[in-house]
């Protein structure tokens, strides 16, 4: 049986590890081509090497997202070796644990940390699309993936200006969709909850994961398998009507009252 995104092409940014990794090789595993493209070439490599390794088709490749040249380079290296563009998965964000531990406190917030946010997160997503955009008009389709986050879409009192950053996808998410949909490109965002990562649990407390399972409304915390499932939704002809959508994979966090965790501890006791 053919695997849906056979004969695809797709570019994931961010994926030498964590979600990136996750949603690369579930691209692969569907039938993609992927390039693995993360500004840890280490990284991409392993990942690259483990796609191949199990029959699927992985190039890896350095970018950095703050360089608009290096992001040209991986454009015109990804069509020099599969000759199109099909899937953009637009994964990578400055998580650095420095940043966001110093992304605090507006009235303290140092505008070299405002300004990594937007540079990567923001500038990296719009210079991806940018550049892949003529080889999916080329075509005739495509599906740009873009990862927000939950928190660009309420208030909290950590990382404003990640957070912002987001929110700046999400806009930039809607306004792709609506520049490029005649042309049957499709432009759609993952909001990712609290993912079990590595990442994840080396920046946050027991204490602090317990704090955000008990809000979340499933009884699990999310894992990088559940953000990969929707992607090569997003990425297939399953998803083919869907277009300029902010989707949440949160285990509906963002979904309720702020009270509901509590009172649903309050009443089990």
């Amino acid at each position: 049986m053919a695997k849906k995104l056979e004969g695809r092409v797709a570019i994931v940014t961010g994926s030498g590890a964590n979600i990136g990794e996750a949603c690369a090789k579930a691209l692969a595993e569907a039938g993609a081509a992927v390039v693995v493209a993360d500004i840890n070439k280490q990284g991409a490599d392993k990942v690259a090497q483990d796609i191949n390794d199990n029959g699927g088709k992985a190039l890896a490749h350095h970018v950095d997202l703050m360089d608009e040249s290096s992001v040209q380079a991986l454009v015109a290296a990804t069509l020099d070796a599969f000759g199109r563009i099909d899937i953009l998965h637009n994964n990578a964000a400055d998580t650095r644990p420095a940043h966001m531990a110093a992304d605090a406190d507006i009235a303290k917030l140092d505008t070299q940390i405002w300004d990594s946010a937007f540079d990567i997160n923001a500038r990296g997503t719009m210079l991806m699309t940018k550049h892949c955009l003529p080889a999916m008009v080329k075509t005739g389709s495509g599906s740009i993936i873009n990862t927000s986050s939950g928190i660009s879409i309420l208030g909290d009192v950590f990382t404003p200006a990640y957070a912002s950053s987001k929110a700046a996808v999400n806009s930039f998410t809607r306004n792709t969709a609506a520049q490029y949909g005649k042309r049957n490109i499709r432009c759609n965002a993952v909001l990712p909850g609290t993912i079990l990562t590595s990442l994840s649990r080396s920046v946050l407390s027991p204490e602090q994961l317990a704090l955000q399972e008990k809000h979340t409304l499933l009884p699990r915390l999310g894992e990088p398998g559940d953000i990969a499932k929707v992607v090569v939704f997003l990425a297939s002809d399953d998803a083919s009507f869907v277009t300029g959508q902010l989707i949440g994979v949160d285990g509906g966090i963002c979904t309720h009252q702020a009270h509901v965790g509590d009172a649903l501890e309050q009443m089990a006791n």
